[in-house]
């Protein structure tokens, strides 16, 4: 068992990579349609925001660190004037915090020029940065990298440039592709093109909706399954008279900008929009390159944690299927309590669903700080415990004498968890029972969900009693990956759960694995990981226990 993790004042959620967008519509307010966009998947990064417009003649970059309205105003947006745009807001993990690492990569090129927002992250960057010989300091990230990629191939073949200008970017990014190992999407614009691009396996999500000019939101975003329509290839799928296009990370942004919902980018999809329409291209080997649908991996953490609540996944609502998570976890692990309180706000629906399947009342035990950035220097043990403070405190006069069930979506390191604890001791809780809405986090995502090495992930090496110890709990449950997925509502769909079992669905190589994880020693033991062998009343057993 490794030590205790490092102490800290953030509130130690998975954080994912970013949010991209991509708008088309010729004589629109493309900028200020991306802006709203962003605004809609600002939870998906904080550090940095950035728009990329083109006027059919040339590409203008604005980008800059914090949040997206501190990014951009009035001034601004009204300065970037075009017919397509892409946005991007991010959160780092793979390249530093800084205004250089900032999207979208921008390339000007002998005839062409290109931007390129990216969510996600490669597992080959070091591999891809050696194979095309560029030195330490050229680029910033995986997503820089890409970028650099994409404008080698085009300086390596002029012809095209020469002869079909307008196919450069296009044609080097379908070349550039096959290479990428790893979980992302891509929004790219050249002068006259929106292209979208998922992986092969679908680890993030992306989707396409239909701009028509004076009209309303008003979509079906639940007709798509994970593997659903595939287009034909190469074929447009929709005329482009009297409107345009959006690519989003969520459908919450198709709805913001008043688009509606036509499906989910297809693993595998490249999808190209410009005044012919929208077609498809497939551009990686393997079942995606004959248009055949392709085993999707979506990440399950974004029906967990990531994806806003009114987002749909697959054809399923994001907060009713946290509420059902909830729902199985009274069953599965029920216990005798005065109140079932979140913790705000990714725990409110899974509390919900636990409350009104175990007949127990809901109530509200912490406030949330919605205005406090995500974290800040804490020098000592004293000024940490105080910052977790600063984001949650408790509502004393709810928890005096109660005996409370709190229900969170995931522990990741445990800090801030054990801290909740001792300030619901603290505020008088007779008693105080966890209970958890995915299980154990036991392994690093390598595809763009920042957690920190191994042993920084307080199930990594531990067994369920020595993390009720640790927490300080009266009693923890988890519920199991069975549960989990059916709880999602699409339990044939197909989704990457490596970070709770192990099982990775894109190859790491030995260099990213041993920057995580140190030494094969060092890797969570198999036998402690909830797979889906686990069965719910085994759970109940070990809480019991």
């Amino acid at each position: 068992m490794s030590g205790a993790p490092d102490e800290g004042v953030d509130l130690n959620k998975p954080r994912e990579a970013c949010g991209v967008v991509g708008v088309y519509l010729p004589g629109g307010p493309v900028a200020h349609l991306s802006y709203l966009g962003l605004y809609a998947l600002q939870h998906r990064g904080q550090e940095s925001a950035g728009i990329a417009v083109s006027d059919r003649t040339h590409i203008t970059v604005v980008k800059d660190m914090g949040l997206v309205a501190s990014a951009f105003d009035d001034r601004v947006l009204a300065g970037l004037e075009g017919d397509l745009a892409i946005g991007h807001t991010r959160y780092s993990t793979t390249g530093s915090s800084s205004w250089r690492a900032a999207q979208p990569f921008y390339r000007g090129l002998d005839g062409t020029e290109f931007a390129l927002g990216h969510n996600g992250n490669l597992t080959n960057t070091a591999e891809l940065a050696t194979s095309s010989g560029m030195l330490d300091g050229v680029v910033t990230s995986d997503s820089d990298l890409v970028a650099e990629l994409i404008a080698q191939r085009i300086n390596t073949t002029p012809q095209i440039t020469r002869t079909r200008p307008r196919e450069a970017v296009t044609e080097a990014l379908a070349e550039v592709l096959p290479s990428l190992r790893g979980g992302f999407t891509f929004v790219v614009a050249d002068r006259d093109r929106l292209i979208g691009v998922r992986d092969p396996h679908g680890i993030w999500p992306l989707c396409l909706g239909r701009l028509n000019v004076g009209e309303q939101a008003g979509g079906d975003a639940g007709s798509s399954q994970l593997s659903g329509h595939q287009p034909t290839v190469g074929q447009p799928s929709v005329s482009q008279s009297g409107g345009g296009w959006v690519l989003a990370s969520e459908n919450p942004a198709l709805e913001v900008v008043g688009a509606t919902f036509e499906r989910e980018v297809q693993p595998g999809e490249m999808i190209i929009i410009d005044a012919a329409g929208c077609r498809s291209l497939w551009p990686f080997a393997g079942p995606s390159a004959t248009g055949d649908r392709a085993e999707p991996h979506l990440c399950i953490f974004e029906f967990v944690y990531f994806s806003r609540p009114d987002t749909t996944l697959a054809g399923q609502n994001v907060h009713a299927a946290r509420q059902r998570m909830g729902a199985h976890l009274a069953t599965n692990a029920p216990v005798d309590a005065d109140l079932v309180m979140p913790v705000p706000e990714s725990g409110i629906p899974a509390a919900q669903g636990y409350a009104r399947a175990s007949g127990i009342a809901y109530g509200d035990g912490l406030v949330k700080n919605r205005y406090i950035g995500r974290t800040f220097i804490a020098p000592n043990q004293h000024v940490r415990s105080l910052g977790v403070r600063t984001k949650l405190n408790p509502i004393s006069s709810n928890i005096d004498g109660r005996r409370l069930v709190v229900v969170d979506d995931s522990i990741v390191r445990g800090t801030t968890t054990r801290s909740i604890v001792d300030m619901l001791r603290g505020a008088g809780a007779a008693e105080v029972h966890l209970r958890i809405s995915s299980p154990p986090y036991r392994w690093p995502c390598f595809y763009g969900m920042d957690t920190g090495t191994s042993g920084e992930l307080l199930a990594a090496n531990r067994d369920l009693d020595e993390i009720e110890a640790y927490l300080g709990v009266d009693s923890l449950a988890y519920l199991s990956l069975d549960q989990l997925v059916e709880a999602t509502g699409v339990p044939g769909g197909g989704f990457c759960h490596a970070c709770l079992t192990g099982e990775y669905p894109v190859e790491i190589g030995a260099g990213a694995r041993a920057e995580v994880f140190g030494s094969v020693a060092d890797e969570p033991n198999r036998s402690l990981i909830a797979t889906g062998s686990v069965q719910p009343v085994a759970v109940a057993e070990s809480v019991a226990g």
